[in-house]
């Protein structure tokens, strides 16, 4: 019989939605639909400014989360509709939530969900709120997709880094018969996705073609990197708290030209996330890219140009780059409701394994 699931993830790029319907009755989880729904420059822009203090903001994130359980329960409908199917057949879905804050160092992180809302719409529970529980137990709440990368992703004769670009970058690295790792490398997308919306009004540079007529500015770049993130030693997790356009404007002169800034950006995600490979002391021979990063193809010949290892879409194991994440979230769902730790304690820093989330019947 079919086990199935529903991820939906939303993630710091604030792009939009994903969600998946997911059959895990076999060792390896098929995916059945994926449906995707961009935010509205007006959802996009309140998202945004959520991630920062501002006026009558208890209302106001209250009024978004219900905006994304609506969308959510719209992409739903979608995947059922896709696969024939009722919401009787699936179990749970798996629902991350948009993050606005991240906090770990205040014991906090934040996602704006309404989960109650959603499983009233859409007629099936819903687990939601993974990340707290971790944090409870003195971890960082992230990265929690490493656990489900060693699942599917793991090879026995080689070492491999799966390498998920979206708002933040972050990598889980499998290497054969030694423990998972995993930690935050730095900004991904969130700092080129913001300067090419104010430079150009363009929600992202599409195939890096803009950063590609850029030169790298190598004084701005090391300047960039001495943000002291980069040193610190995993555990270790990030997010538009530490890199966003502010943090950028201080290191500006004004004199740049907008595309050098723009190539440097992109610089700056491939060698942060290089830097901090050769600090684990991981020797990848294949590092698979996912989320929007893996279709900036001047991002991707960046990373080739800065390791020996094999760089490519993940799409070459058989699985879309934009649906990787919430396929994440799904598994994790299902864990939940096994009674089963989802995190990995030496990847986020907690005491020790967890079930994380928490359950909202239909």
């Amino acid at each position: 019989m079919r086990e199935l699931f529903i991820g939906i993830m939303s993630g710091t790029s604030l792009d939009g939605i994903d969600a998946v319907l997911v059959d895990f009755s076999a060792e390896r989880p098929g995916q059945l639909a994926h449906a995707h729904r961009p935010y509205t420059s007006t959802l996009r822009d309140e998202l945004t400014a959520l991630c920062a203090s501002g006026p009558d903001e208890i209302h106001r994130s209250q009024r978004a989360a219900i905006a994304l359980a609506h969308i959510s329960a719209e992409l739903v409908a979608e995947l059922l509709a896709a696969a024939g199917l009722f919401p009787a057949d699936v179990r749970a879905i798996g629902c991350h939530g948009q993050t606005v804050r991240h906090m770990p160092a205040d014991g906090y992180t934040l996602q704006i969900n309404a989960p109650s809302l959603l499983a009233e719409l859409s007629g099936i529970a819903v687990v939601a709120d993974f990340r707290t529980r971790d944090l409870a137990a003195g971890g960082q709440g992230a990265p929690l997709v490493p656990a489900f990368h060693a699942h599917v992703f793991s090879d026995a004769t080689r070492s491999r880094a799966v390498l998920n670009i979206g708002g933040m970058s972050n990598v889980t690295l499998l290497a054969p018969g030694e423990p998972v790792r995993g930690f935050d490398c730095g900004p991904g997308n969130v700092l080129m996705d913001g300067w090419i919306a104010r430079a150009r009004g363009l929600p992202y540079d599409t195939d890096g073609a803009w950063a590609a007529t850029g030169r790298v500015d190598r004084k701005l770049l090391d300047g960039l990197l001495s943000h002291p993130f980069f040193a610190r030693q995993p555990p270790k997790s990030c997010g538009r708290e530490q890199f966003n356009l502010a943090w950028l404007d201080a290191a500006l002169t004004g004199s740049e030209r907008a595309e050098d800034v723009q190539a440097t950006l992109a610089e700056l995600t491939a060698v942060s996330v290089c830097q901090t490979l050769v600090s684990a002391g991981f020797s990848a021979e294949e590092i698979a890219v996912c989320g929007g990063g893996a279709l900036n193809a001047y991002l991707m010949h960046r990373l080739q140009a800065h390791t020996p290892a094999q760089v490519f879409n993940i799409a070459r194991w058989g699985v879309a780059p934009d649906s990787v994440e919430a396929l994440a979230f799904a598994w994790l769902a299902r864990r939940t409701l096994r009674g089963e730790a989802g995190n990995i304690p030496d990847v986020t820093g907690a005491h020790g394994p967890r079930i994380l989330g928490a359950v909202w019947p239909a």
